[in-house]
């Protein structure tokens, strides 16, 4: 008998042991729940600058960049919230579209061309800035170097410069016989001198002579043409701002009319009707941007 009530005092105090430890395992798996449900997860904030006009759903030229962050797990109004604000085709909205990024708490900017970064930049020092595929940002000084961009401005350049002047160079490899070429510029975007420059050291050495023609909105285009006729142009070039893109169709539609073979800086505007286009490899640059966009948000510093 003795026995057997030892026997039962142990079994009542493992009972016991148990049902503390079953107690202190319930109050430990609680606490994370109820931290949780106090502090949800925020859900960030983008702002996407851009020339071109549209939104999030109907801006083909982004589309690998968008679709690259859906792929990473950022899908809009759920893990995500993007703001699409164009400045459609007038690069002086774009420090009023800066100002809303920061009324709209963004916790970074994404932006497509140089006047929308240079307005972020001067907005904040503080919000990350992604460049999607700028021209060259160190020649417009938005960052310090390639390797080390220092600020708070990070992200993919196309190098733009150098492929211009590649861009005259194929037009007189295949069709040699040019001499007056016609280049459309938005000269206001501080990439187009750049490139510009880069033409003029390379044409004398191809033997051509160019007739560049400033375009600040779409009823600069006919004239442009017009000044080219009367100059007798026997090709064009069109520098690489994205402003120039907006009016793509327009300027390739003036240039079968002429009959003007042209090397344009995007392939869309090549697949539209023109002759032919060199650029860098765009839905790469694109993919890179939005994994950029996915570390910053994840902490990495730009």
């Amino acid at each position: 008998m003795q026995l057997d009530t030892i026997v039962g005092r142990a079994s009542g105090a493992t009972m016991r042991r148990r049902e503390f430890i079953t107690l202190l395992g319930g109050a430990t798996v609680a606490c994370p729940l109820v931290a949780y449900a106090q502090e949800p997860k925020k859900i960030p904030h983008l702002c996407f600058l851009t020339f071109d006009p549209g939104t999030l759903q109907s801006s083909p030229r982004f589309s690998v960049f968008f679709n690259s962050l859906r792929d990473l797990g950022y899908v809009d109004g759920q893990t995500i919230f993007i703001h699409y604000l164009s400045a459609d085709g007038k690069d002086d909205r774009f420090p009023a579209l800066a100002s809303e990024c920061l009324r709209l708490k963004a916790d970074l900017i994404a932006v497509s061309t140089t006047p929308a970064a240079q307005a972020a930049k001067r907005a904040t020092r503080t919000v990350p800035i992604v460049m999607i595929a700028l021209g060259d940002p160190v020649g417009t000084g938005l960052v310090e170097s390639m390797t080390r961009p220092g600020g708070n401005v990070t992200g993919m350049s196309q190098m733009v410069p150098e492929l211009s002047a590649k861009r005259l160079e194929l037009l007189k490899e295949v069709v040699p016989k040019i001499s007056r070429v016609l280049v459309l510029s938005y000269l206001s975007d501080p990439i187009a001198p750049l490139q510009v420059a880069a033409l003029d050291r390379v044409a004398p050495s191809l033997g051509v002579t160019l007739f560049v023609r400033d375009i600040r909105s779409g009823a600069d285009i006919a004239p442009a043409f017009d000044a080219g006729v009367n100059e007798h142009v026997d090709g064009l070039i069109m520098t690489a701002e994205s402003v120039l893109v907006v009016h793509g169709a327009q300027i390739s539609e003036f240039a079968a009319r002429l009959r003007l073979p042209a090397v344009y800086p995007y392939v869309i505007q090549a697949k539209a009707g023109g002759l032919m286009a060199y650029e860098a490899t765009t839905p790469e640059l694109h993919k890179n941007a939005a994994l950029y966009v996915d570390k910053i948000l994840k902490g990495a510093k730009p």
